[in-house]
């Protein structure tokens, strides 16, 4: 046999793991609304400047130095504060009080001499910023009033002599088109908001989902794992002993003993996934000397199992179960003319395969009652929560025949053993 490599599990090296993206969230949204809504409002604010410039000599000085500070101060903190993220709401809701304010106290603060300017006022050119970081702020119910509010006094303003006396047609289709455009930005905001919701909803809804099925998994896999000690370790140590009539079947017992107590101390020793791996070849060589260290010799061949490695909680389970087939072998195959092996590869994409089997008594498989725990906890159920599969062939008077693989692909095809590793007139 070709010399084997340590069998103490080794670290991986340690490696950058890249995070995956967050999903969309409502607090995402929220925040390229309002990036988008702030840098909007920037755009139209410095449009509105020569307008504003042009219809300077309309209002008297008190107010236009108390108006044109206070909002363009506050669409400029807007956008600072919305880019740092911070008192967003309370921004938008400021700068939209602001436009209102300044909306209702325009006709009051008109000079008596003024040449009013009969085109659109510069005022009407931030009613759709106003109305969109209202939007940002206000509840729905809120801001679809000061949707429809604040064009209506856009309008009653708009018709009187210090407004520039503008004919109801005109007013009305300045009203209705700031409505229009007020409205879409309003229902993408709402919509975008109610879907960013449901987004999180179904992300709780699935996070809480899986915690409850890793849960149960965990259960489920230490019930295995007890059940599993429990056989191994208990109820199979204590048959043998009570079967140990010659010295060989007493030093077996012995053994197991042993094996028992260091199985209960691992168990109550066990500690999480750390990510460490077992090499094949370790595990290859961990196996091989358990049948060695059997009272009934078991034939040992085994082929190159490659430089892969497995998880350690993998390997564990796989040398368990592979002990436990050997040692049903001892107890229920016989030992009269009885023909014992055990026989290890590698095969591809990097999988590993152990195959214990005999030339004993068989036994019907589809006769093992569910509270028999050997096979099917100790074996099948052992490895497929490890990740693998395993497979047992058996008949009355035809031996028995155990096939561990890891890892368990069920896509692939199970590969076919190669015959010169099985011992002579087995197949």
């Amino acid at each position: 046999m070709a010399e084997m490599a340590d069998s103490r599990p080794t670290l991986p090296p340690a490696r950058q793991v890249k995070q995956p993206r967050n999903p969309i969230s409502r607090r995402q949204v929220e925040r390229v609304i309002s990036r988008s809504v702030a840098v909007f409002g920037i755009v139209f604010g410095a449009q509105t400047i020569p307008w504003l410039l042009g219809q300077w000599d309309e209002a008297q000085p008190i107010w236009l130095w108390i108006v044109v500070p206070a909002l363009f101060g506050s669409l400029a903190m807007v956008l600072v504060l919305s880019i740092a993220q911070v008192k967003v709401r309370a921004a938008h809701g400021l700068f939209a009080i602001v436009y209102l304010v300044s909306l209702v106290t325009w006709p009051f603060f008109v000079r008596p001499d003024a040449d009013i300017f009969t085109g659109i006022h510069w005022l009407n050119y931030l009613i759709t910023v106003a109305t969109a970081m209202a939007a940002i702020a206000f509840s729905t119910t809120l801001a679809t009033v000061y949707l429809f509010a604040v064009p209506l006094i856009y309008f009653v303003v708009r018709m009187m002599p210090v407004g520039g006396g503008a004919p109801w047609q005109l007013a009305t289709l300045e009203t209705v088109y700031n409505i229009i455009l007020g409205s879409a930005i309003m229902i993408i905001v709402t919509m975008l908001r109610q879907a960013a919701s449901s987004v999180d909803s179904a992300q709780a809804t699935a996070l809480d989902r899986y915690s409850h099925a890793v849960r149960q998994h965990a259960t489920e896999v230490e019930r295995v794992q007890v059940d599993s000690i429990v056989h191994d370790s208990v109820l199979t140590t204590f048959i043998s002993a009570a079967r140990a009539y010659t010295p060989q079947a007493q030093e077996l017992a012995a053994t197991m003993a042993g094996n028992a107590i260091g199985y209960l101390r691992d168990a109550a020793a066990a500690s999480p996934d750390d990510g460490t791996t077992v090499r094949f070849a370790a595990l290859a060589a961990r196996i091989t000397d358990a049948a060695a260290a059997l009272s009934s010799p078991f034939e040992r061949r085994m082929r190159s199992v490659g430089t892969k490695a497995l998880p350690v909680q993998s390997a564990e389970a796989i040398y368990s179960a592979a002990v436990q087939a050997m040692v049903n072998s001892l107890q229920h195959a016989g030992e009269t003319d009885v023909k014992r092996w055990v026989a290890i590869r590698g095969f591809p994409p990097g999988g590993i395969e152990v195959v214990v089997g005999d030339s004993g008594e068989g036994f019907d498989i589809a006769g093992i009652p569910n509270e028999r725990l050997g096979v099917r906890v100790s074996i099948i159920e052992r490895v497929a929560n490890a990740g693998g599969k395993a497979e047992i062939r058996s008949a009355p008077g035809e031996g028995t025949i155990i096939t561990i693989r890891w890892p368990h692909a069920p896509s692939q095809a199970a590969p076919a053993f190669d015959a010169e590793l099985l011992p002579g007139g087995v197949s």
